[in-house]
């Protein structure tokens, strides 16, 4: 983190936030966080486990605590902010009317987070300009479990299986199988592995995705995050909100009985249960390009910035 000096003047361009109109959407941007974790946070007051939501805290690591933080992203002075002027990557500042405000260190941010900017920005866009795929039908799940009894394998998750483990092997022999993330595709099965059609790797990640991938739909939750306090606080809790209901999706179409989580099942291996995934899949994939861009716009702002401040 930058030393906090004061040695530098608010820039003519950014906008100034007086604190009387930023510390109430604060206050409701944590409220929102609070309402969109509530289910996963009674379960983990109650020492339970939750085989749908855990996930979102688990494979995306993060704390509640940080969902609830809002950032107003970069080019925006907070007036009167000294809490903000404590947290990662922000400085304070002379504002022209004599007070003091914090923002976005964005040549710090950009020192330290480059190159995950960079990466952030060409993976998204590049997926944002491919046609979608809609029938992969979330057998990706399925692909996860395959042949698990006959290996003398535990499942992933510590639920019944809907059809059995030969009525789940059944429909994974029966199907053709075109995973294209690669974050899903390393937990196949070794049985399972070679019946994907793809070879998704790490290294080409950025030339594979695509937006109708509901794990990619899920990611744009971890590239917010990777964006840190420059990815405005709306931004992150609706790439939280889409990670959420699409984990919902995920689970509902696959192998696992979740009705125990008053989860009605999306059963993939009927014409019905198809259509239905197919319908929610296009839907996810348009909330995603939304999302894309303005990750896209972020990234844009924070390197333009950089290239055209002076070196202080």
């Amino acid at each position: 983190m930058r030393t906090t000096t004061l040695d530098h003047l608010a820039a003519p361009a950014d906008v100034v936030v007086p604190r009387h109109a930023w510390e109430p959407r604060a206050a409701a941007h944590a409220a929102r966080a609070d309402a969109l974790t509530a289910v996963w946070r009674a379960a983990r007051d109650r020492g339970e486990a939750h085989a749908i939501e855990d996930f979102l805290f688990t494979y995306y690591p993060t704390r509640v605590s940080h969902l609830r933080r809002w950032h107003p992203g970069p080019g925006v002075v907070l007036e009167d902010a000294p809490e903000h002027a404590g947290w990662r990557w922000y400085h304070e500042m002379h504002l022209p009317d004599g007070g003091r405000g914090a923002t976005l260190d964005v040549d710090a941010f950009v020192a330290d987070r480059g190159d995950t900017v960079r990466y952030v920005r060409a993976l998204v866009s590049a997926t944002a300009g491919r046609p979608g795929t809609f029938g992969c039908f979330g057998l990706h799940e399925w692909a996860m479990v395959y042949r698990d009894r006959a290996a003398g394998r535990d499942h992933r998750h510590p639920l019944p299986l809907r059809l059995g483990h030969d009525g789940t092997d059944a429909v994974v022999e029966s199907h053709r199988i075109g995973c294209s993330h690669f974050d899903a595709y390393r937990f196949f099965t070794p049985e399972a592995a070679d019946r994907n059609q793809l070879r998704p790797t790490r290294e080409r990640q950025p030339a594979m995705e695509q937006p109708g991938c509901l794990h990619a739909g899920m990611d744009l939750y971890k590239w917010a995050l990777k964006l840190g306090p420059a990815a405005p606080g709306d931004l992150l809790l609706d790439a939280f909100e889409l990670a959420r209901d699409v984990r919902y999706t995920d689970m509902a179409a696959a192998p696992y009985d979740v009705s125990s989580y008053g989860v009605e099942a999306v059963p993939i291996e009927t014409p019905d249960g198809k259509a239905e995934y197919v319908r929610r899949q296009r839907a996810f994939a348009a909330r995603g390009q939304e999302l894309r861009a303005r990750l896209v716009e972020v990234c844009d702002a924070l390197l333009a910035d950089v290239s055209r401040r002076p070196s202080r």
